[in-house]
């Protein structure tokens, strides 16, 4: 499911990335998309390949990888998200929703670190 108001386009200082076409309510679940799971072994193949920037520590422990589909894999990432991401290991889906007014044209972003707020460095800055 992913909300017909979203567009990926160019975005500023970061390639591509998704934006609206309308304005989303603040708690509006605007994408649940499958992913690809990858085992221990398949990440460290795509961790040398460009998409080790596209793909998300899974599994409790992390040791594995997952490419999300849909849009999940182009949200850029923001210290100042304006949407947040949750993982569902057994249905193997990620789920944006927003947690502010997104306006109409605006671009999504979301915290690379799962939590909105935390402003740890992300791990492709130490690569």
């Amino acid at each position: 499911m992913i909300l017909p108001v979203l567009y990926i386009s160019d975005s500023t200082e970061k390639g591509r990335g998704v934006f609206t076409s309308a304005d989303i309510p603040a708690n509006t679940t605007i994408e649940i998309s499958p992913v690809i799971v990858l085992d221990k072994t398949d990440r460290k193949i795509i961790d040398q390949t460009k998409l080790y920037y596209y793909i998300f520590e899974w599994g409790k422990n992390k040791k594995k990888g997952a490419l999300g589909l849909g849009y999940v894999s182009m949200y850029n990432h923001s210290y100042n998200a304006n949407c947040e991401y949750e993982m569902d290991y057994d249905t193997e889906t990620i789920s944006i929703k927003t947690i502010k007014k997104i306006n109409t044209g605006e671009e999504l972003f979301i915290n690379y670190n799962a939590t909105p707020d935390d402003a740890s460095p992300v791990w492709f800055n130490a690569k």
